[in-house]
């Protein structure tokens, strides 16, 4: 259950933890594996330092961003309204989920975010051009993130995973969220910003300036508030790299709660395949002893289940393989 905009939730089920911090300039590549597929188990959740995207390509993007959302409604609205892509504001997909916040939904592909600029910015060129250096940027870094993973699996094609995010026709995503200074702001009762929900792709780079909100949940339900961290990326499973890897990887929840005087601003890439991608778990991950969770399906058929439910809802047990059913062990 996804709770509303207008809802305070308490924070007593909280509780402090060590958030994952994986260092990608590590020189014993056999222990930066192992941290890697460690996180995803465990959490399916870690912050990568020294990861090598620019700042200068960061901080553009980002002042693009601060830009647009201190523009006046009406002009935002002309980059609206978001269906999905395009300027959005509190509603959140197409069944009834809203939130504290206003965003930039594109398509992560040079000729649409080029088109769409033109409505977002009254420099369009220079608004695409620092979208797209960001996206070769984080998209790079998704994919060194994903080989290493691949490997540490011990899959033969480290490069499967990494693969449908560089294909040309990749559905992957880039958002920017901005969640406004909330007035009266109650420590202990505090508004929703993004409600709990998984990301539907394979993997989620994020990254915000230097104000909290972010939480994750772990899998004993507590929810853990994240230090925010602008030089950092926080790297999330998404539910498509739990389906590949037949549940070793786990994709996780997390929210945003809107908690300070301050305005949040996150910059997030989705990296996702194809819509014609089919998605199963690799033959590495499926045995006798761990049959094949899920039945397998294509990129395009689960974007069609995540639009049709809440945003907090499952959408993998829609493809879970249940007793009983054929598979091939």
């Amino acid at each position: 259950m996804v709770v509303a905009s207008a809802s305070a939730i308490r924070t007593k089920k909280t509780r402090a933890v060590g958030v994952p911090t994986i260092d990608l300039s590590l020189e014993n590549k056999e222990l930066l594996i192992k941290q890697i597929v460690s996180a995803c188990e465990e959490y399916g959740f870690f912050k990568v330092t020294n990861h090598g995207v620019p700042r200068e390509i960061i901080s553009r993007l980002e002042d693009e961003g601060v830009d647009f959302f201190d523009k006046p409604v009406r002009e935002k609205q002309r980059a609206g309204p978001a269906c999905p892509l395009g300027y959005g504001s509190r509603n959140i997909g197409f069944n009834g989920d809203s939130g504290e916040l206003e965003y930039l939904l594109l398509h992560a592909n040079p000729t649409s975010i080029a088109e769409r600029s033109k409505t977002i910015s009254n420099d369009p060129l220079k608004f695409s051009r620092a979208a797209n250096d960001y996206v070769h940027a984080v998209r790079g870094l998704t994919c060194e993130i994903l080989d290493l993973a691949a490997e540490g699996l011990g899959v033969r094609d480290r490069f499967a995973f990494s693969r449908l995010i560089r294909d040309v026709h990749s559905d992957s995503i880039l958002r920017l969220n901005h969640y406004p200074p909330v007035k009266d702001w109650d420590p202990h009762n505090s508004r929703v910003g993004f409600g709990d929900h998984s990301d539907p792709q394979i993997l989620t780079l994020l990254r915000s300036n230097n104000v909290g909100g972010f939480q994750i949940r772990l899998s004993d339900g507590l929810w853990v508030p994240v230090p925010p961290d602008p030089t950092g990326f926080y790297v999330l499973v998404g539910d498509a790299l739990q389906v590949l890897t037949n549940g070793r990887f786990r994709s996780v929840r997390h929210r945003a709660i809107t908690n300070s005087l301050k305005s949040r601003m996150s910059m997030v890439y989705f990296g996702a395949p194809p819509l014609d991608a089919w998605i199963t778990p690799l033959p590495e991950t499926v045995s006798l002893q761990r049959p094949s969770l899920y039945m397998p399906f294509t990129w395009g058929e689960y974007k069609k289940a995540v639009y049709s439910l809440r945003l907090g809802e499952s959408r993998l047990d829609l493809f879970k393989i249940r007793p009983g059913d054929k598979t091939g062990l």
